[in-house]
This record gives C-alpha cells, sequence and structure tokens, in this order.
C-alpha cells in the first residue's frame, strides 16, 4: 500500500478518461431525461486563475455531477470574456498582441481548469474576441439600431489619455486614472448608446417575477432603475426667455423657491456664459467640478459649493425672478440636470443657502409649531400645512399637492410626469480591442449599417501600439477607409468599438447552439 495517496496520476487518469469518454457532453436535442443548464458565469482571461474562480466554478461542477447523477440532462459550459482593456494596455507597456495575449491566457487558464476536474462540455467553448462569436454581437447591435434603441450623440465622457473613456467607478477620487493614474478629464464625444431607458418600467415590473432573488439585490436593482412621480414645471430664464424645464417631487414647495441651482455640465450654460460678465469665474468653477466624479459631487458628506452665474430663472407660479446657481450637488444625468431649490424644505437647499447667503421661504407649516425662516437650524421636511402659498393656504400640503399640478398644467407650464434615475447605455469606446460597430459613415448617406450578409467586420491585426494617445483603429487607414454600402461613395468606418460589457450579456444563449452559423441562438 502506498504512504500517500497519488493525487497527481489519478487526477490526471480520470480526467482523460472524461475527455476521452466525452462525460461532460450535453446533446441539447435529448428529450428523453429533464434539462438542467448549470450557468456559471466565465471569467476574464487575465493571466492566472486565482482562489475565487475555484470557489465558483467547483460550486458549479458540485451541481453539475448531483444533477447528472440524479438523472438530468445537464448542460454545462465554459468560455471567455476575452475583450477587455487589460490586453490593450499590455499590448502598449510590453509590445504583446492582444490577441496573442488572450490566446496565451486562455490556454493557460483552461489548463488550470482542467486541473481542477471541474466538468465542462468544452466542445461548446465560446470566446467573445472571435470573429464566429462577435459576428452576432455586431448582428444584435444591428438590430436595435433598426428597431430605433441604438442611436449616436455627443455626450461628456470620462477620458484618460491611455486607457480612453473610463466609467465613472474607474475615477478615484483624485480626479485620476484607477488603472494607471494618469489624470482624468472631461471631454464630450460622440457615443453609441442603447436605449434601455424605453424599458424603464419593464424593468422595473419584472423585479416581482425573480421572488427568490435576495430583497436587498432586488431592492438595489429598484434604486438603480429610479421610478419617481412628480411633475414638469418650466421656468424660464428671466433675461433671454429660454425655456429652463425642472422635475421635482415636491411641487407642494414651488411657492417656496429661492434660487435655481444647475449641474455645472447643463448645456445652457455653454450658450449663456459667452461674453457674460461671469464668465471667467464660472468656467473656472465647471472645469474644477469636471475633474471630480458624480458620485462623490453627490455625496452627503461633500461640502456644497456654486457660483451665481449672474442669470436669473422665473418662477411661473409666483412671476419672481430667483438667481442661477451653478453647484456641485446637481447633476446631469438626473432629471434635467436643473433643480427648483427650496432651502426651507430640502436639506441640501438649506446647506447651499445657509453658505451663501440666500433668502429661505417657509411655505409648508409645522402644526405643532412655527417654523421661522431666521431660526431654521434645519430644513423641515415633514408634512404640514401650506402658507405663503395662495391660493391654496391653509391646506395640508399633501392634499394641495395634485391641485397645485393642475394649476400649471391648465396655464400651460407644469404637468404630472415619471422620472427614472437609470439612463441609457453608453455602449461604444475609444480602443482596439473590442467587437468593431458595424456602421460606416458617409458624407452624403449618414451612418449607414453594414449589411448583414457582410459580418463579421474584423479586427485588422496589422495595428501600431506604440502611440500611448487615443484609439490604434482610429489610425488604421486600411480599416478605416471604405466604401458606402448604400451609395458606393467613399466612407470612413466608425473606429469606436463595443464596450466589453455587450459581448458579455448574451453569452449564455451561444452556449447552447455555439456552431450555429446562420443564427445568433435557436429559440
Amino acid at each position: 500500500m502506498q504512504e500517500k495517496y497519488p493525487f497527481h496520476e489519478i487526477e490526471k487518469k480520470w480526467q482523460a478518461w472524461w475527455e476521452q469518454e466525452r462525460t461532460f457532453h450535453c446533446d441539447t436535442r435529448d428529450d428523453s431525461r429533464p434539462k438542467f443548464y448549470c450557468l456559471t458565469m466565465f471569467p476574464y482571461p487575465s493571466g492566472s486563475m486565482h482562489v475565487g474562480h475555484g470557489r465558483n466554478y467547483i460550486m458549479g461542477d458540485v451541481l453539475t455531477r448531483y444533477k447528472t447523477m440524479r438523472g438530468f440532462n445537464v448542460l454545462s459550459p465554459m468560455g471567455w470574456d476575452a475583450f477587455g482593456l487589460p490586453a490593450e494596455n499590455a499590448a502598449k507597456t510590453r509590445g504583446v498582441h492582444p490577441k496573442t495575449h488572450t490566446t496565451g491566457n486562455i490556454a493557460h487558464m483552461k489548463e488550470q481548469i482542467r486541473s481542477w476536474g471541474v466538468g465542462y462540455d468544452w466542445e461548446r467553448e465560446i470566446a467573445t474576441c472571435h470573429p464566429e462569436y462577435y459576428r452576432w454581437t455586431q448582428w444584435i447591435f444591428l438590430k436595435f439600431h433598426e428597431m430605433g434603441l441604438a442611436y449616436r450623440k455627443a455626450a461628456p465622457v470620462n477620458w484618460c489619455p491611455l486607457c480612453t473613456t473610463l466609467a465613472n467607478e474607474e475615477v478615484t477620487a483624485e480626479g485620476t486614472c484607477d488603472r494607471c493614474g494618469r489624470p482624468v478629464e472631461k471631454r464630450k464625444l460622440e457615443q453609441w448608446f442603447f436605449k434601455i431607458t424605453a424599458y424603464a418600467q419593464r424593468l422595473l415590473d419584472d423585479l416581482e417575477t425573480i421572488p427568490k432573488w435576495p430583497d436587498k439585490v432586488r431592492q438595489m436593482q429598484g434604486n438603480w432603475i429610479g421610478r419617481s412621480e412628480g411633475a414638469r414645471v418650466d421656468f424660464v430664464l428671466s433675461e433671454t426667455g429660454d425655456p429652463c424645464p425642472v422635475f421635482t417631487t415636491r411641487p407642494d414647495t414651488i411657492y417656496g423657491v429661492t434660487f435655481m441651482a444647475v449641474a455645472p455640465e447643463h448645456p445652457l450654460l455653454q450658450k449663456l456664459l459667452p461674453g457674460s460678465p461671469r464668465e471667467r469665474e464660472v468656467a473656472e468653477f465647471v472645469a474644477r467640478q469636471a475633474l471630480i466624479p458624480a458620485s462623490e459631487r453627490s455625496a452627503d458628506t461633500t461640502a456644497k459649493e456654486g457660483v451665481f452665474s449672474g442669470f436669473h430663472v422665473t418662477n411661473p407660479y409666483t412671476n419672481e425672478q430667483v438667481p442661477l446657481w451653478v453647484t456641485n450637488y446637481v447633476l446631469m444625468d438626473y432629471g434635467t440636470g436643473m433643480v427648483m431649490a427650496v432651502p426651507a424644505h430640502d436639506q441640501r437647499d438649506f446647506d447651499f443657502a445657509r453658505q451663501y447667503n440666500l433668502p429661505i421661504k417657509v411655505v409648508i407649516q409645522n402644526a405643532d409649531r412655527s417654523l421661522a425662516a431666521d431660526s431654521m437650524e434645519t430644513a423641515y421636511v415633514e408634512d404640514g400645512v401650506m402658507e405663503a402659498s395662495a391660493p391654496f393656504d391653509g391646506r395640508p400640503n399633501r392634499e394641495a399637492l395634485p391641485d397645485i399640478v393642475k394649476l400649471g398644467k391648465e396655464r400651460g407650464f407644469a404637468d404630472f410626469t415619471v422620472n427614472f434615475r437609470i439612463r441609457d447605455w453608453l455602449v461604444s469606446r475609444q480602443r482596439y480591442w473590442g467587437c468593431p460597430i458595424p456602421i460606416v459613415h458617409c458624407d452624403a448617406c449618414g451612418a449607414v449599417p453594414v449589411p448583414e450578409d457582410q459580418l463579421p467586420v474584423l479586427l485588422p491585426d496589422d495595428v501600431e501600439f506604440q502611440s500611448e494617445q487615443g484609439n490604434p483603429l482610429a489610425r488604421h487607414e486600411g480599416f478605416v477607409h471604405t466604401t458606402c454600402p448604400k451609395c458606393g461613395k467613399p466612407a470612413r468606418r466608425e473606429t469606436d468599438t463595443l464596450a466589453q460589457w455587450l459581448c458579455s450579456c448574451w453569452y449564455f444563449l451561444r452556449y447552447v447552439n455555439p456552431r450555429d452559423t446562420t443564427q445568433p441562438f435557436d429559440r
């Protein structure tokens, strides 16, 4: 008898046997047994597996083997989330092509998984960087575009000179890139978006269809979608007559507005500031705020800052003119990017008003004790009785709220509305190592979709990575210059690529029939 169990030899033997006998192969056409799909999230091929990978995949393997022994026809596939920024940065810093870098990492990590004895149907292996896969990512993009759900517009982005476009979460509190440490700036670029806001209510409603999910996860998703019922009120810029619409959940406080707060990124400022008396001061403030992540600006612990724009806004309910302030706590990606400030009944507005010595006007009175603006230490945010709000004085504020909106609706400057926090999904990146966007830009025809029979639009291999600046794909003359599919004239390919997440959001469907050349997945 051996003193030690020969783990290495025994494991190698049975791993070879499983592969030879196709032990974990799944015939999805076999309907003689109940079917079970065990999906574990595929990894990014970073170079080596770690204990976190092992934890996830071994748990999935236990479930796969349990269901198999219970007589189920089990589908347990594996693949690779293979596009992404690290491979491109490796090309720039180490001179290794992203494809070479990724392919080598996949081979090494696959061998690691095999050595663990985890059972996968490797005949279904996919990688999002393979043309036979990203052809269908491009097809999905074209379907969205055909339905008006993929569109292009100018939008501000976090820009790193090395890593290009960054998500807010990839910018540190110091305003630097969390990958390379370089300073991050705000740039306005033409970007591609998916119109997921069209499905906001459906996304919210469908949280009820997953009752077994943890409550905290469903709550988090609900907060991310962020449905708010309120009113749209059309203020007017006093000096020019420009519309200044706001969304508010508290139209019952409309008579207490003492200033208007606008996000530093608001496009109205770009129109108003040039040549105005306070242009320099406001521009400097806007530039400072552009370096601060939105999450930090809006945090309760962040000091409220602002600068007077030099302009005023007229309240349509009172005809009063109030100053327009540019503030750090108003964000462009919620509501309209402009907020009616009611210091007496909103704590952020209260803090700001106290700091800058702005008026405070009580319009909802505490039924238990009289509120005086000069002596208030915090905003009064509870319910009460309306005052200084003729013709609604003396009424409970919640009772008066719908009538206040109705009055504005009758006069043409307000209406009931619903706002969602969720924003359309920015899906384009100024990078090479990603799925090419199947669009051609023609001076005569505009943005033209590549015909489906010309997919996939292939990434060129002969790309130069020596320069750290910008997108290497945009410098590849052979890729950029093409002809318009519509009119045949010279045109330019879209050089942005799709975000890594777009390739990895549908992979579980491809596993079911990964070699199908006629459709992305079989219903």
